[in-house]
């Protein structure tokens, strides 16, 4: 398939530059996959399309303050890191920029000497292993010197740190936000399960996938960035017995349904308590296995997670359903409303 036909026209007012202040005031547009009708709610009216067995997945990762700035230690040239996932202790892939002033060698200082990185491997697409050098707790460090990784379409900075933070994140090593969840409360999670919805977490490291393009014509030619991912005992005993008695399995977001295809397809269609990485790749003609519906945002013309709600809900549905979203000025991307596929 050709990556064109993923195309589609957004206005750049419609693409969300800050969050909006009460999470659940999102809109909420429902399709129908079966039949592509649309609804359009509000995301506190969740519920009312939910019943009683039905299962919600959310990843739990937890977003790092994942981009550095530092200077170059020969000569004082500026350099900005975006750390992507950590290979070994201390030593993580990061896409650089400029990537050409950093060779293998290269020291960058960062803090005034609070924390060093050196370059001991250069990678394509402007990719480096760095390995660090500090005193101290790594992530205090980052914390202190870091700063939250928001996509390069949001130009406004953002006010309180943790709206780019699901309310539930809990295991750190993410280099973006899985978007799906940022709408929702604890107050809503606490209603969701008095009205006997299943809540079950996974955790996949958003990565390096997030912000690259497809830049091939043939979706067949188009490489995934692989991402960490884990589920644990708990959650694979929730998934199984909810397949058991045939309640439905929502993902929350595209990391959690690739995490669940991913471990159905390893262990032959059930779920297992697992970790690994994965490079899954979700366009039509897929079968799923995993998952009966989908929340999701809306996102960027001609990427995979277009392909990938397209192969949930079928191309010319999904495409009807944006054009549907544009004309009702819903906002757009990571800080924007939501779609319930189901």
């Amino acid at each position: 398939m050709d990556v064109s036909q993923f195309d589609y026209n957004l206005p750049e007012e419609l693409i969300a530059q800050t969050p909006l202040k009460n999470r659940e005031a999102s809109k909420l547009l429902v399709l129908d996959k079966n039949t592509g009708i649309c609804e359009h709610h509000h995301f506190y009216d969740l519920l009312s399309f939910l019943k009683q067995g039905d299962t919600l997945v959310l990843n739990n990762t937890k977003v790092i303050p994942a981009r550095l700035f530092g200077i170059k230690d020969e000569t004082g040239a500026k350099i900005e890191l975006l750390l992507l996932k950590e290979k070994e202790d201390h030593i993580w892939e990061a896409l650089v920029k400029p990537a050409k002033r950093v060779k293998v060698g290269t020291v960058i200082d960062f803090g005034e000497g609070l924390l060093t990185g050196r370059c001991m491997e250069e990678l394509p697409e402007g990719r480096r292993m760095i390995q660090f050098e500090f005193k101290g707790i790594f992530h205090e460090i980052l914390d202190q010197l870091g700063e939250m990784p928001l996509p390069p379409y949001i130009q406004e900075q953002l006010e309180e740190k943790d709206r780019y933070q699901t309310v539930y994140a809990e295991h750190k090593g993410s280099a973006a936000a899985p978007t799906a969840g940022l709408h929702f409360t604890k107050n809503m999670l606490e209603n969701l399960q008095e009205a006997g919805i299943k809540i079950a977490y996974i955790t996949l490291h958003v990565g390096l996938g997030t912000f690259r393009p497809v830049s091939v014509d043939n979706i067949d030619d188009h490489q995934m960035h692989s991402e960490f991912y884990q589920m644990n005992e708990e959650t694979a005993n929730i998934l199984n017995e909810s397949k058991r008695n045939k309640g439905r399995i929502f993902a929350i977001g595209t990391t959690s349904a690739r995490t669940l295809e991913t471990i159905t397809r390893d262990h032959y269609g059930k779920f297992k308590a697992s970790s690994g990485w994965t490079d899954i790749f979700i366009y039509p003609g897929f079968n799923f296995q995993a998952i009966d519906g989908l929340l999701t945002n809306f996102h960027l013309p001609k990427s995979t997670l277009v392909m990938l709600v397209s192969a949930l809900a079928g191309r010319e549905q999904i495409l009807q359903a944006y054009e549907e979203a544009i004309k009702n000025n819903y906002r757009f991307f990571s800080f924007g409303d939501a779609m319930l596929i189901c």
